[in-house]
């Protein structure tokens, strides 16, 4: 570039600019010749023009995916010199400007990770394109490694945030760079507290290895870094702990390998083609919940004789057993695949959408599973469609292994297909699942123990109080786990200290 139009890019003159044009017609297209030189948009961006930068985004869009001599773009120039408004009028014109490569591969994401989430830029690029948390730089660093690196907590928890919403957050977090070092190893190598504290409550996987064989605690403890050892040992219990998550090792491998194969062909379609097939599926959805609700022959009546109104079989299904099952196991069996497509295939949409999806559906299939139960003609074809409940359930369970169901979903399954007499059991079982988030299992857990109420009263029980005391056992079990949780922890991190 020579001298005056470095000049009249620096000094942001619009005018000038379209007198050289003029002059010249194809004075911009050398700069698209050559694969990394100093554009008149990378001058204006170094310089703070916006006005200039703008109009030349209009003329040339390309330069602003080119790099300079030193692999830099027009934004981490503006970002370098803190144009905050040039950045912002960047993604404006073009979102995928923030997951632009630079030198060793950093991104402008990358260096607000670095230097600090400053006027709170960190938040823009994140809306303007959140899959831009994904890139990696040339070490295989992605923005975890980078905040925890620099220190910048206040980056980390926006990551993480962030991260949650999306399906490949475990992967994000437990990311290993070059010398297989996760974020956490990082953490506990700078002797990071509040990092790893954060990181730990996130679930990050403390008993990853590097590429030397070393988990995040053998890092602390060949730098000699007491704080960090202390947070890594509390409530960790290493022979328990090791087992633990070698089991969920394997399990997470193989379902995952099952997964891939069979839904693999659904995550790569359009979204014309996902759109349709949830229609379809919806309608099977629909047809099959109302083969219960409307049975072949109907259900036996009753009158107000005191014949009908002591027998058995009022609201059951007409037909004989061996009938019954030859129609109903088919019906669960579709309902059983078309539900899990539909899961399946919700799996891009937005966390907060796919979620409550995936809890609405869940009471859906609680109440398709119920209508089969009441209308069941005898205790034999109520047992053998519990298996199928009993395999639905299992079927769920590998769902959420492999991401696509969420743990409120299978909580709730797990507990209004339980009997309702065993619920210290359902208590335990929502601690398992949901013991992460207090409030949200909190709710889940009233919500159970209110139905459990109600369905009590309504059978008008002699003992009411006593059933209703009975129907809180799991609200009880659930805050007495939590209670004995986190004094346990309190004893453990008192005995590392």
């Amino acid at each position: 570039m020579d001298q005056s139009f470095r000049t009249i890019s620096r000094s942001g003159d619009v005018s000038e600019l379209y007198r050289l044009i003029q002059r010249d017609g194809n004075i911009l297209r050398h700069f698209d010749e050559v694969e990394f030189i100093e554009t008149p948009l990378h001058v204006a961006a170094d310089a703070g023009c916006i006005g200039f930068a703008m109009e030349m985004m209009k003329l040339k869009p390309s330069f602003a995916m080119k790099l300079n001599q030193q692999g830099l773009s027009p934004i981490h120039l503006a970002l370098e010199k803190g144009h905050k408004e040039m950045v912002l009028r960047f993604l404006e014109i073009d979102k995928d400007l923030v997951r632009v490569r630079g030198k060793n591969g950093e991104t402008p994401l990358h260096y607000i990770c670095k230097v600090g989430n400053h006027d709170s830029l960190l938040e823009r690029f994140l809306k303007a394109s959140p899959d831009c948390i994904r890139d990696v730089t040339t070490e295989n660093r992605n923005a975890l490694h980078i905040a925890t690196e620099n220190n910048r907590l206040d980056v980390l928890q926006v990551l993480i945030r962030t991260l949650k919403k999306n399906n490949y957050y475990w992967e994000e977090l437990n990311r290993m760079d070059e010398h297989g070092n996760t974020a956490l190893h990082i953490a506990a190598s700078n002797n990071q507290t509040q990092m790893l504290k954060l990181l730990l409550s996130c679930k990050a996987d403390k008993h990853a290895t590097n590429q030397s064989g070393l988990t995040a605690l053998d890092v602390a403890e060949q730098h000699n870094k007491r704080e960090s050892i202390r947070i890594l040992r509390g409530c960790f219990i290493p022979g328990v702990s090791n087992i633990k998550s070698k089991w969920e090792k394997q399990i997470v491998k193989y379902v995952a390998k099952a997964s891939s194969i069979i839904f693999d062909d659904l995550d790569n379609i359009s979204s014309d083609y996902r759109n349709a097939l949830l229609v379809v599926l919806g309608l099977l959805l629909t047809g099959t919940y109302q083969a219960t609700l409307s049975p072949p022959g109907g259900v036996w009546q009753g009158d107000n004789t005191s014949w009908s109104k002591r027998s058995k079989a009022l609201g059951r299904s007409v037909l004989d057993q061996s009938e019954f099952l030859l129609f109903y196991i088919p019906t669960y069996v579709v309902f059983m695949v078309t539900f899990f497509l539909i899961l399946a295939l919700l799996k891009p949409f937005p966390h907060g959408f796919k979620k409550t999806s995936q809890v609405l559906l869940a009471f859906f299939a609680i109440c398709f599973d119920q209508s089969i139960s009441f209308i069941a003609p005898t205790d034999f074809v109520l047992k053998v469609m519990e298996v199928f409940t009993l395999l639905f359930f299992v079927l769920t369970l590998v769902m959420f292994f492999t991401d696509r169901v969420s743990k409120p979903s299978v909580a709730i399954l797990g507990c209004w297909l339980t009997p309702s007499d065993l619920l210290a059991i359902d208590g335990c079982w929502l601690f398992l699942f949901v013991k992460d988030d207090f409030w949200e299992g909190t709710i889940i857990v009233i919500g159970y123990c209110s139905y459990c109420i109600m369905y009590d009263v309504s059978w008008e029980a002699p003992h009411v109080k006593l059933e209703v005391a009975h129907s809180l056992i799991a609200l009880g079990c659930w805050f007495f786990l939590y209670l004995c949780r986190f004094c346990f922890r309190q004893c453990c991190q008192r005995c590392c200290t």
